[in-house]
């Protein structure tokens, strides 16, 4: 679960210091909750992925390591190894799907830093 963390704690820093130059809290929190990030899980369990959105990583991480979505109950425990930040929702979603296209190709080897040319 280690990796999980680290993957957790580098998408939180960056998200902070993103937003760290606004200078009103209030501004700041608005902006922080508005972000969008694209991940990619892997389970522990038999090295499946699993590629989604969310506006909520910590969240809809715990929910899918509690057995809250269906499609990924069967394969817990999972952990994060990618996280990209989007600025909206349909950013967020079309990069999701890009990077579904990717799935088990050299594209999405190189993405996760699997391949080397």
């Amino acid at each position: 679960m280690e990796a999980s963390h680290s993957g957790l704690v580098r998408m939180l820093v960056s998200r902070s210091s993103r937003y760290a130059g606004l200078r009103d809290p209030a501004m700041r929190e608005k902006a922080y909750k508005t972000m969008f990030t694209a991940y990619i899980l892997q389970s522990i369990k038999n090295g499946r992925y699993y590629i989604g959105h969310t506006s909520d990583m910590i969240a809809r991480f715990a929910k899918h390591n509690a057995g809250m979505v269906k499609s990924t109950k069967s394969f817990i425990p999972w952990k994060i190894i990618y996280t990209e930040n989007c600025n909206t929702k349909s950013e967020a979603y079309r990069r999701e799907l890009e990077i579904k296209s990717y799935k088990g190709g050299i594209k999405f080897k190189r993405l996760l830093g699997l391949w080397k040319d």
